[in-house]
């Protein structure tokens, strides 16, 4: 199923925070979804971007070549594969330098009811949506003490906050990646790095209309917003870019809600 035509036409202005030019930047699951809105918002920034996803990105790189004049870099990983991970984080700051931002965005959703979830399930989403995270802000830190400082932002979800079924390994997983943002801000901070997460609510993406979403669905979603308009990629890439910048310096160890109010609705 496509895109309403009126979601699929919207599109957000970021602003511009200059110190992220020439940033070195590290995305996972940067090449579709909210993931290639961020890698093309860090683009339009001036940052130097690559990510990692498992499926093919020459496509996606291939347009924001002809939007911005400039190729990200893409490496093929998955990002379970921890030394995997690791190699490609290690090839990027080969290519741009130390990494000075990292966005933890590689997630999967996979609905699932708890009586079905076996134990070689609970550890393949504890992988992708946890542990990945972890490994990746651990290499992360180690090159962010060479540049004197980062920011790390880690994507969570309002699905705990909203005790919402459906789903319970992620939301188990969404819960600690806030809990993991806290102590590793706390633990890195007198290095200068600063760690965040950033908890979406329902944001419409071609995937999760082809998955789980509907006309139908979407319109019950909008009934509980304060906003009554549907979340797109770009509505979520402003605030990754204003917790990566200079503009949240004083900011760490908090987590942004980026919802239309959803979790507010009383």
């Amino acid at each position: 199923m496509s895109l309403p035509s009126d979601i699929a036409q919207r599109s957000a202005d970021c602003g511009q925070y200059s110190d992220l030019k020439g940033k070195s930047v590290f995305v996972t699951g940067g090449g579709s979804g909210i993931g290639a809105a961020v890698t093309k918002g860090f683009v339009a920034q001036g940052a130097k971007v690559a990510f990692v996803q498992r499926s093919d990105a020459t496509a996606f790189c291939r347009k924001v070549e002809e939007q911005y004049g400039v190729v990200p870099l893409f490496l093929p990983c998955d990002t379970t594969d921890t030394p995997a991970l690791k190699d490609a984080m290690g090839r990027a700051a080969e290519r741009h330098g130390p990494i000075n931002v990292l966005v933890n965005n590689a997630a999967n959703d996979q609905r699932h009811n708890t009586e079905d979830v076996d134990e070689a399930f609970w550890d393949w989403s504890m992988a992708i949506n946890l542990k990945s995270y972890f490994f990746a802000a651990q290499a992360a830190i180690a090159q962010m003490k060479q540049n004197g400082g980062g920011a790390i932002i880690n994507f969570s979800s309002v699905s705990y906050m909203a005790g919402m079924k459906g789903f319970p390994a992620y939301t188990s997983s969404n819960a600690a990646i806030v809990s993991l943002s806290q102590s590793l801000a706390r633990e890195f901070g007198r290095d200068g790095i600063r760690v965040n997460a950033l908890a979406p609510g329902m944001v419409v993406t071609p995937r999760q209309m082809e998955l789980w979403l509907t006309d139908d669905s979407i319109a019950q979603q909008l009934e509980n917003q304060c906003l009554p308009q549907a979340l797109v990629p770009e509505d979520i890439v402003g605030s990754v870019l204003f917790l990566a910048s200079a503009a949240s310096r004083m900011i760490t160890g908090q987590t942004l809600i980026v919802d239309g109010g959803f979790v507010a609705r009383g």
